[in-house]
């Protein structure tokens, strides 16, 4: 007899073997989407909205004592970036791992050093952690995940750390497209925003660090709020800035930086070339239409993949893959 709707004892496996007709061994399998084992649609369906009509769950915690680990992916952040191409990327991949049957888990690691992190991180026993950056990890780090049960650590930035594999998204080289761009056209004393927004420095200061490598050219930090105020007061001081061309570190930046000196009476391009990044819509929207770096990123799939690869079969994976390109995409703005 199943469990009534209102009973205190939530349905169990066995219940749904029962109003389904089959047996608890076909309920697991059809739940936790195993593949190895070959079970009719029919019977799927019929196990499925046997679930559906009792309310049953699987219980996590029984499932990660049979398996030996939890199907959690674990992103270590504090907050999301801000920015449409990134957000739009970390949504997908959560998506695609939901798909792969994993549960994601974003923790917020503001405040923590890496060792405290990276405790909390374990506590959680996730089968694979993806640092985004915000903390820097170790190889000891990545030591205590590992024998905390994370089969796979995988790693956003420039740098691998030994014994994680590293998830290269270069930031500089966005920054070196836009000045190399700039400087093509005749731009030599650059100006490079740096939003005054916390969190971003994962992007802005190699993005700057990016531009400061083109030979011939002359780089000045423009320190920059999201706000219109603070784009006027960057304006209102353009002309004792002596600068003839600005990377605006991305399109909503320079958007805003470019109604501002517009506003200002700054003509663009002709005082001034403006340059952003990521090839929004509104990079081809405004007026004069915005040139930008394109950024080719994979899908959330591709990464998805990546991870549930490095979960199955650590060792095919490689220690380093490059995941970004970039690309300049001149318009009337330069």
């Amino acid at each position: 007899m199943t469990n009534p709707p209102n009973s205190p004892n939530p349905p169990t496996s066995a219940d749904v073997a029962r109003l389904a007709g089959v047996s608890r061994a076909t309920v697991s399998y059809v739940l936790n989407n195993a593949q190895a084992v070959r079970i009719s649609e029919p019977t799927r369906r019929k196990v499925r909205a046997a679930a559906e009509e009792l309310g049953y769950v699987p219980h996590a915690a029984a499932r990660t004592l049979r398996a030996g680990h939890t199907r959690i992916v674990l992103l270590s952040t504090s907050h999301v970036p801000a920015g449409p191409l990134y957000s739009a990327f970390l949504n997908e991949l959560q998506w695609a791992l939901r798909r792969l049957d994993y549960t994601v888990v974003q923790y917020g690691s503001l405040g923590l050093s890496g060792d405290e992190a990276v405790r909390a991180w374990a506590e959680l026993r996730p089968v694979a952690v993806i640092s985004l950056g915000e903390i820097a990890l170790s190889p000891h780090n990545v030591h205590t995940l590992r024998r905390a049960g994370a089969r796979a650590v995988l790693t956003l930035g420039p740098d691998r750390v030994a014994g994680a594999h590293a998830l290269v998204m270069d930031q500089a080289d966005v920054g070196a497209r836009a000045a190399t761009h700039l400087a093509d056209r005749g731009r030599h004393r650059l100006g490079v925003v740096v939003p005054l927004e916390p969190g971003l420095e994962l992007f802005s200061g190699p993005r700057l660090a990016g531009a400061r490598t083109v030979p011939g050219v002359e780089v000045t930090p423009l320190d920059l709020a999201y706000t219109e105020e603070s784009a006027a007061a960057l304006a209102a001081r353009w002309g004792e800035l002596g600068l003839d061309g600005v990377f605006a570190y991305n399109d909503e930046y320079a958007v805003l930086l470019l109604r501002a000196l517009l506003d200002a009476g700054v003509r663009v391009p002709e005082d001034v070339a403006v340059m952003g990044a990521d090839d929004l819509l509104i990079a081809r929207l405004v007026r004069p239409r915005l040139s930008s770096v394109r950024i080719e990123m994979p899908s959330g799939e591709v990464l998805a993949e990546l991870v549930d690869r490095a979960v199955r079969v650590p060792s095919a994976m490689a220690e380093r893959y490059d995941l970004l390109r970039s690309v300049a995409i001149p318009r009337e703005s330069t």
